[in-house]
């Protein structure tokens, strides 16, 4: 079965007045869902201007893209998660992943594990917030956590939707099995500004990482769940010189970026609204990727529209 088109616009603005004003625009173009990253002392944090914007709308799902479950207990994430699915009326959807910045980690005072331990503690966290989102009791015990009969009162949602964002075979296969939606990103490695990435736009790369998610939902007897992406490029314009221009900016600056990268990854969407339309629906049939979320709220719209419905 295809998976109807889903749009979100992640919204990083300065201002409680302008996210606000970011999210309500967003809902009147017709977006779906709007996010917020989660990043230490980057302008606000994510779950208390998602209550802002649960109270100014009414009808656009709001996501967290994603928090870094290295920083939460388990147990105090998922009442956090459970209070704004209740504010916002079962709009919220909680985006999760192993966290990456090495700034943000000493900010905090806590070491920064090896990915392999983050990524096993993300899918410990993942499994026991959805036990709590359902109103069970949960005794846990393991290398990363100790609880014992922790409760708290369910989501709103009969399955509050937790996305999971991240790289790696482990990672994909345990969200395959566990999570509704999986964030695709196409990056690599963190630069040594802690922040920025490598990146691996090849469809090889992509494919292989859609038959990860593909065996991990698999061996549990479950439908694929929905695929995201977060497109890193927008350029929309029916002038073709501004196109190319872009085109060749990124192969400049992107290490390893091939011009057959841009044309068919789905973190790149730059050309026409009928090209980056017909774009999407060939990320849609190729790899099942129904999900895409922007950071251009203007240039993005008339794809909405377009799409909107279809």
């Amino acid at each position: 079965m295809t998976q109807p088109f889903r749009f979100g616009l992640q919204v990083s603005v300065d201002s409680a007045t302008d996210v606000v004003g970011e999210a309500k625009a967003a809902e009147a173009a017709g977006f779906d869902i709007v996010t917020m990253a989660d990043h230490i002392g980057a302008r606000l944090q994510p779950t208390i201007a998602l209550a802002a914007i649960a109270e100014a709308t009414s009808e656009i799902r709001l996501g967290t893209f994603v928090i870094n479950a290295e920083f939460r207990n388990p147990v105090q994430l998922a009442w956090e998660t459970v209070t704004l699915d209740r504010l916002s009326h079962g709009r919220y959807e909680v985006g999760l992943g192993a966290g990456h910045t090495p700034a943000e980690f000493a900010a905090i005072g806590l070491p920064k594990e090896t990915g392999r331990r983050r990524k096993e503690r993300l899918a410990e966290t993942v499994e026991i917030i959805q036990r709590l989102h359902k109103g069970e009791a949960v005794s846990w015990k393991s290398e990363f956590f100790d609880l014992v009969d922790a409760a708290i009162d369910p989501a709103l949602q009969d399955q509050l939707p937790v996305l999971v964002g991240g790289n790696g075979d482990a990672l994909l296969r345990h969200a395959g099995a566990h999570a509704d939606i999986i964030g695709l990103q196409g990056l690599g490695r963190t630069l040594e500004d802690g922040h920025q990435h490598t990146v691996n736009f090849t469809a090889d790369h992509l494919d292989a990482q859609v038959a990860s998610v593909a065996a991990g939902a698999d061996a549990v007897g479950r439908p694929m769940p929905e695929l995201n992406a977060l497109v890193q490029v927008v350029t929309v314009s029916d002038d073709n010189s501004e196109l190319e221009e872009t085109k060749a900016g990124m192969l400049e600056r992107v290490e390893g970026l091939s011009a057959d990268d841009i044309e068919t990854a789905p973190y790149v969407m730059v050309g026409s609204v009928d090209g980056i339309v017909e774009k999407l629906q060939a990320c849609r049939e190729r790899w099942g990727i129904s999900y895409f979320v922007v950071r251009d709220r203007e240039a993005f719209a008339p794809v909405v529209a377009q799409l909107s419905g279809r």
